[in-house]
Parts: structure tokens; C-alpha cells; sequence
């Protein structure tokens, strides 16, 4: 059976010396780009290896198509092949717990068409708390894969799509970014604060529990439910990053069909003429 959106600390403890699993280590901050790779030499999953926010999971940045934009499909999976995926490989890919990294990663396996791959449901925090095993070991090399990409490009829309469809009931946008800067308060990470006309805010960390493990499937399927037909929704954020968690909060409901505006707010206000709001979400959002 292979895993598609979450799995828990204990079933992957299970795996650890299964060849089929590849586990990825996606942890990252924003605020310090080098932090990630610090955390994994210190400490990390059994086997693990390391992928980096900011190069194998983004492409290169030109000033207008946002902060994290996609990579280059055939160079993402180069990567996933160096680091032994083949079409029958499980991925398992994890952050710190309630947050976003790791969904990253699971959003880009999806779209270049590799369903098996799963978040680690509660991250490090949650592997941690069941008392597993770390490691500040490197992994041993594995043989190269061979992956192939069947990109799924339906997935992912762009700000031409966005613009053509603002206050349209076609789309229904989805900002998974923090009230304050939805708002258009304490904006600290772009040039430009507020959101894009007609989003509705739902931020991604409402999708977790105190324990940094996803809510229940009902509670996320009732809350999602509220904003109508799965197919039209797109999520976005500040960067394309966070929106996958939300994203992948519905496929956990069985909410499936939604897609991700890749180059979010931060690309959206590289260009002047794209509209912007501010002020808070109103209840119904």
C-alpha cells in the first residue's frame, strides 16, 4: 500500500530499513536560509537525506516570478533520481511539525506525477515525542533511480488565470498565509502588504492540533466543505510554499481536485498593475 498524503511516526519507524522508502529531511527557515541544513548535520531521521528549500525545491528567481518559484520539472526530478527514487519508490518527506516544508516537497512530487509520497504527520516534533531514534550520521549512498516525470500540469495555475478570474465563483481563492499579513498588517517578507481581491483567508496552521499533527479528517473536511466545489479552489500564499499545506489538508479530507497559484502574493505584486486589497477577512471568509 503506498502512502499518498500523511504517515504516522510509528508506521515509518517500521520502514526504516526498507528499500522501498526514501525519507527526505525538508526542514528550512525563513528567516535564515542556512538553518535547515545546521538542523539536519545536528540531528536527523535514521537514513534520512537532506533537500534544500531554497535549491532543489525552487527554481531560479528573475525579480517577477516570486521568492519560491517552482523548479524546473526535469531538474527536480534529477534530484529525486540522485537520491534513488524510482517509480516504485516511497517518499517520505518531513519538517519540524506544523509547518509547511514538507508539503512543499509532496505538492512537487505530485505535479511532476509521483503519488507516492507522504508528509510525516507531525514532523520531527512528533517523532521525537514517540521516543525514535536520531541520527547526526550521513546515509549511506543509494544507487540512482529512474524516475520520469509526468507532469501534471493542471495543478498548478498561474497569475494570468488568477487575474481572469478575480471575484469569479470559477475560482475560489484560498490565502494560507497569517491574518496580519492577509490584512495587510506586519508585512515583513514582501515589498507590498494585503491580498489579492476576492481571497478568502484560511492560514495554513489552522489545519493543525497542539500535538503539530494534522486535525482529524472531518474537522478539515468541514471547514474546507464550507468553501464549495474542491475544483475550484486555489490556494496561494506568500510564496507558493504554505499553500501546499492547505492543499494537502484536503486530500487528507478527501477533498481532492484543488489546485495551487505557485507564484502567490510575492509574484503577484512584482507587477504594478495586478490589484491589491487590504483589511481583514470578513466572517463568511
Amino acid at each position: 500500500m503506498a502512502y499518498t498524503t500523511l504517515i504516522d511516526a510509528h508506521a515509518l519507524a517500521s520502514h526504516l530499513d526498507d528499500p522501498r522508502f526514501v525519507i527526505v529531511d525538508c526542514r528550512h527557515t525563513l528567516a535564515d536560509f542556512s538553518a535547515g541544513r545546521r538542523m539536519y548535520d545536528e540531528a536527523h531521521l535514521p537514513g534520512a537525506v537532506f533537500a534544500d528549500m531554497e535549491h532543489n525545491l525552487s527554481g531560479e528567481k528573475t525579480g517577477r516570478n516570486g521568492r519560491h518559484p517552482l523548479p524546473d520539472p526535469e531538474s527536480f526530478a534529477a534530484f529525486l533520481r540522485g537520491i534513488g527514487v524510482s517509480a516504485q519508490t516511497q517518499l517520505v518527506a518531513y519538517d519540524a511539525g506544523a509547518d509547511m516544508f514538507a508539503a512543499r516537497f509532496w505538492l512537487l512530487c505530485r505535479w511532476i506525477g509521483h503519488d507516492a509520497v507522504a508528509v510525516l504527520d507531525g514532523g520531527l516534533a512528533a517523532w521525537d515525542a514517540a521516543g525514535l531514534p536520531t541520527t547526526a550520521a550521513a546515509p549511506a549512498p543509494r544507487a540512482p533511480g529512474d524516475l520520469r516525470v509526468a507532469l501534471r500540469s493542471q495543478l498548478i495555475v498561474d497569475a494570468d488565470y488568477v487575474l481572469a478570474h478575480l471575484r469569479d465563483d470559477a475560482m475560489r481563492l484560498l490565502d494560507a498565509r497569517g491574518a496580519d499579513r492577509f490584512a495587510g498588517e506586519n508585512e515583513t517578507i514582501d515589498p507590498v502588504a494585503g491580498h489579492i481581491p476576492g481571497a478568502r483567508n484560511r492560514p495554513f496552521k489552522t489545519n493543525f492540533s497542539a500535538d503539530a499533527r494534522f486535525k482529524p479528517a472531518d474537522e478539515l473536511r468541514a471547514a474546507f466543505g464550507a468553501y464549495g466545489d474542491p475544483a475550484a479552489i486555489v490556494h496561494q500564499c506568500g510564496s507558493g510554499v504554505s499553500a501546499a499545506a492547505n492543499l494537502l489538508a484536503m486530500e487528507r479530507a478527501g477533498l481532492t481536485g484543488s489546485r495551487v497559484y505557485a507564484g502567490s502574493w510575492s509574484e503577484w505584486v512584482a507587477d504594478p498593475s495586478h490589484p491589491v486589497e487590504t483589511g481583514a477577512a470578513t466572517p463568511h471568509e
